[in-house]
């Protein structure tokens, strides 16, 4: 009971603050055309995006300039993923049917890449990648034989193992979006969220060393276009997913889903953003929670119970380090996030 009370309160405060507060998109200079759906903030300084056409950029002065480059050889690959350590260190990860999803890693801030790892599945297709630190990740893929297609590694990428998972349902999968269908958290494990056109309803896997548990959420998947596109946590306990349709980009059904308890119940909160959204984020220091999509940028104060619409952008993915981060979308679209 003295738990709930404590995650209330501050809701309740930040519910009744935020109401003065105007919060923006401050668009910044890209330099690309390419449809940016990668985004990795290190810090309020450093941050890494990319995109379609082997298109990766990446700035040390906040967005005031950003530096953008194709990877030599990739420039066919769309780069729907990437994990960023510093200005210097970062993972790429493609998409793309069966050698066409690899992972790629600088050291040096771009001028040299290695490729880490190609899809060994011949009809197998990246969706998302995460690192819980230095050397831990995981990365996620469609379906194959049955079953989502997770590998991990333990030595910065070197080496990738396929892990067992249960089986999956037909037509279920990963969306390769905003690279945030897939979450760690802490050490806590990392969550999954699918949809497709499933019966039950959208899907979240939480992985931890040695269990697989699956659970059904609220968010519609009633189509092969529909289900959960980003996934984000507060705490160990506390988290958040939104997706919904992304043909329908103003149909606000069934979008979001929210967890106290580590992802084992998720249930739908009293209202939700204004449209389909495909990324969100957690801001500690304002405790709220930010969403975005192809139809707009929503924000809430009190755990997702009302929500502010505060912007009409299309933006695709979402970057933070803390409170401070950016935005990207189609055309080379990229702007920092502003709290008034």
């Amino acid at each position: 009971m003295m738990a709930e009370i404590r995650w209330k309160i501050p809701a309740l405060l930040m519910a009744l603050c935020g109401s003065a507060m105007a919060q923006s998109w401050q668009p910044q200079t890209s330099g690309v055309t390419a449809s940016l759906r990668g985004i990795s903030a290190v810090s309020d300084r450093v941050a890494w995006a990319s995109g379609s056409g082997g298109t990766y950029l990446v700035t040390t002065d906040g967005g005031a300039n950003w530096r953008a480059a194709k990877l030599p050889g990739a420039e066919r690959l769309d780069f729907r993923a990437l994990h960023a350590l510093d200005e210097h260190t970062a993972w790429l990860m493609s998409i793309g049917a069966g050698v066409s999803s690899r992972v790629y890693k600088t050291a040096d801030g771009g001028a040299n890449w290695t490729l880490q790892f190609t899809n060994p599945d011949e009809h197998g297709f990246f969706d998302c990648l995460a690192f819980w630190d230095d050397r831990h990740g995981i990365l996620a893929g469609d379906a194959v034989d049955g079953a989502l297609a997770v590998f991990t590694t333990d030595d910065a990428g070197a080496h990738w193992r396929r892990r067992p998972m249960p089986p999956a349902l037909a037509g279920e999968g990963a969306f390769a979006a905003s690279n945030s269908s897939l979450v760690v958290q802490g050490t806590a494990g990392a969550w999954i969220g699918t949809g497709g056109k499933l019966e039950a309803g959208a899907r979240v896997y939480h992985l931890g060393a040695d269990f697989a548990f699956i659970s059904v959420t609220p968010i519609r998947a009633d189509l092969a276009s529909a289900g959960i596109f980003s996934i984000a946590f507060a705490d160990a306990k506390h988290g958040m997913a939104v997706g919904g349709d992304y043909a329908k980009p103003q149909d606000a059904q069934r979008n979001i889903a929210i967890t106290a308890d580590g992802g084992s119940v998720w249930t739908a909160p009293p209202s939700g953003p204004a449209g389909f959204r495909s990324a969100v984020v957690y801001l500690p220091r304002h405790k709220a929670w930010l969403v975005t999509g192809t139809a707009g940028s929503d924000i809430s104060f009190d755990d997702g119970k009302t929500w502010k619409n505060f912007a009409t952008g299309n933006y695709n993915a979402l970057g933070f380090h803390g409170d401070e981060g950016w935005a990207v979308g189609p055309n080379g679209r990229i702007a920092r996030f502003k709290m008034d």
